[in-house]
């Protein structure tokens, strides 16, 4: 059996007007170095201390920033949760080379980077995530793909340097098609989406904004496979309690291992760290407590994450693992909103790094992800001060109740996916 995770991001950018461009026969071409040194523009916040910008610092702002996603996602239903924070990173770091003034401001505090400001740190930011996507990517044993796509209206017409930078840094590829046939548009975008996604999302957009100028996707592919696979013939029926109330039969798979493990006498849960090839792995987060997930998401941070690792142990140890899948689709934009990202999607929107065009903003972004694990892995198209301990450990582990889980890159420390398993059984 195949497995693998699919991750989509959708941005969908229009006009609040659907008037065409003004004369740019004489519009000038911009060196690319003049965008990246119009990003110094921006208004500092008040004064802190920048941090030392490394490759690790972004990874760690990431974390947090994907983290703080979660919890809006969290709030909002007591489901199965699955999303990428590194996709939505990747987005909002090309609208940082789309943005300006205020609306730019707000997209670098609300992806928590913005202790790592500086004028000589602007320069950094494109380069240091371009780092990323390739040292990711290139590790052959990972077998990780990313890539951007953005279908832009025919006749609308993007800066150079906007244009040069987002192909530089984030690979991106343009393609023109005309919303105004929507029908068209559509097939179209699916398509692409369906090609770049091995046939794992097919179809996606259903419509668009009448006044739609460009269609922004980010996507991630990751097949990974288990260091150590569970073996088909011991994966039977159990049982899995979802509440104190509810429980489903699931199918559970069985190992007898070395496993790195912790536990977490503050938070009350017990955290697994099974690898995948590639130094991946997936880090697991059961509460001790039936259901009790709710005070663990509330203090999970990059901090805590690397205390676990930390202070893990490996023994032998018998795991029983729920196969499950689960296919998620989230509106960002309004969580992006309550993480203080607004202007963006308002008339109030400085996209004019973008387009000299007036009255574009983003009109919803929309994360797409799909994970699947079984016995061979996974294929997918993401508190300070607790009281840790690593023995004590029981013999046995079953993961038959809610859990958090993560796919963790470790050389670089990057949150590659996260959810929230509370129905194995449930999409």
């Amino acid at each position: 059996m195949k497995a693998g995770i699919c991750l989509l991001l959708l941005c969908e950018m229009c006009t609040e007007l659907s008037t065409s461009l003004g004369k740019n026969g004489n519009q000038k071409k911009d060196k690319e170095e003049s965008l990246l040194q119009n990003l110094e523009t921006a208004e500092p916040f008040e004064e802190q201390v920048p941090l030392e910008f490394t490759l690790y610092n972004l990874t760690e702002k990431n974390m947090n920033f994907g983290f703080n996603l979660y919890r809006k996602i969290a709030l909002k239903h007591d489901n199965n949760v699955f999303f990428s924070p590194l996709s939505m990173s990747f987005v909002m770091a090309v609208f940082m080379l789309a943005a300006k003034g205020e609306t730019y401001k707000q997209i670098v505090q609300g992806t928590n980077l913005h202790l790592l400001q500086g004028k000589q740190n602007f320069h950094q930011l494109p380069t240091l995530f371009k780092q990323l996507k390739d040292n990711i990517t290139e590790n052959d044993e990972l077998v990780l793909q990313r890539g951007s796509l953005s279908f832009v209206q025919k006749n609308f017409r993007l800066k150079e340097p906007f244009l040069n930078l987002s192909k530089q840094y984030f690979d991106m590829e343009f393609l023109n098609v005309d919303f105004h046939n929507s029908t068209h548009a559509k097939n179209i975008i699916n398509q692409n989406i369906n090609k770049k996604t091995k046939g794992k999302i097919p179809k996606l957009f259903e419509e668009f904004d009448q006044h739609a100028k460009l269609v922004l996707v980010d996507y991630i592919l990751f097949k990974g496979k288990w260091l150590h696979p569970f073996n088909t013939r011991f994966t039977e029926l159990e049982t899995f309690y979802i509440d104190k109330y509810r429980n489903v039969q699931v199918p559970m798979m069985f190992k007898s291992d070395m496993v790195a493990s912790t536990l977490d006498k503050n938070l009350q849960c017990i955290v697994l760290k099974l690898p995948y090839r590639g130094s991946a792995h997936m880090l697991i987060a059961m509460p001790e407590k039936e259901g009790d997930y709710a005070s663990l998401e509330d203090h999970i941070t990059a901090e805590l994450v690397e205390s676990w690792l930390r202070n893990m142990k490996t023994r032998k140890m018998d795991i029983f693992f729920p196969k499950f899948k689960l296919d998620q689709k989230y509106q960002m934009h309004e969580l992006l909103r309550i993480l203080g990202i607004q202007n963006l999607f308002t008339k109030r929107a400085d996209l004019s790094q973008l387009t000299d065009q007036r009255f574009v903003k983003v009109s919803k972004i929309i994360q797409r992800a799909v994970i699947e694990v079984d016995e061979k892995g996974t294929e997918a198209a993401a508190v300070s001060g607790s009281e840790i301990t690593a023995y004590s450990m029981p013999p046995t582990i079953k993961v038959n109740q809610p859990f958090l889980f993560m796919i963790y890159e470790e050389t670089f420390k990057t949150l590659l996916f996260m959810g929230r398993v509370v129905n194995p059984t449930e999409l």
